[in-house]
């Protein structure tokens, strides 16, 4: 995915650009048209759970937005190491790519390098092309860059934290969208084998056994 040939082209940021009937206008002195793109993260909806039928889910930026007052409770032992305030910003910033790369999920057949590149190309256009010319956006474009990289690269605690938050939400989402469809969604479920952090891991398991509880009761009631 993503090799240059005539049927299946390089993907770029410029090449949606083209097809958004309001392309935010580039090296403006205002912040305006990086608010604008923003609104996209509120309007594309999180891919994974379309494949369900739930077509009306949370968009991309409903899972930012709890992800990012989640870790304003970190467990205590994790507080106290942690730089919280980056990590609300980290959480804000994780997937704002995606406002123009969109909701990449296993099925798109879109390897991690490719979705890797695609992200990077929208963070820099971001920062460079939208935030490049408002006075001090340079600064806060290359902050957004940044902590955006750290994010990615997932070595330092608070990136290690975000990316245990960014499994968490998912896990109550999961859980929320079973109880209100009565759907089956435990092809999620594995998803909390991967959390790293101990503490993180507790949140995980108080999750799994919400879950079992919902589905015993439903099996009763059958």
């Amino acid at each position: 995915m993503g090799s240059e040939t005539p049927s299946n082209p390089l993907w770029t940021t410029k090449s949606v650009l083209a097809t958004l009937p309001n392309p935010p206008e580039e090296n403006s002195a205002s912040p305006i048209p990086f608010f604008h793109l923003l609104e996209r993260l509120k309007t594309t909806k999180r891919e994974g759970w379309r494949r369900f039928g739930i077509t009306t889910g949370e968009s991309i930026s409903d899972h930012m937005y709890r992800m990012s007052v989640m870790t304003m409770l970190a467990p205590p032992s994790l507080a106290l190491r942690l730089n919280l305030p980056h990590c609300m910003k980290m959480a804000l910033i994780h997937d704002m790519a995606e406002s123009l790369v969109g909701d990449i999920t296993p099925v798109d057949n879109v390897n991690k390098e490719e979705k890797a590149r695609r992200e990077a190309d929208v963070m820099n256009y971001i920062s460079k092309n939208l935030l490049g010319g408002v006075p001090g956006g340079m600064l806060t474009g290359d902050e957004i860059l940044k902590v955006f990289q750290e994010y990615e690269d997932n070595e330092t605690l608070e990136a290690k934290y975000v990316h245990d938050i960014d499994k968490m939400e998912l896990l109550l989402q999961m859980l929320e969208y079973e109880r209100t469809h009565e759907l089956d969604l435990s092809e999620f479920c594995h998803v909390a084998s991967r959390v790293q952090l101990p503490e993180i891991k507790e949140w995980a398991a108080t999750v799994m056994q919400e879950r079992e509880a919902f589905w015993k009761k439903k099996a009763t009631q059958a």
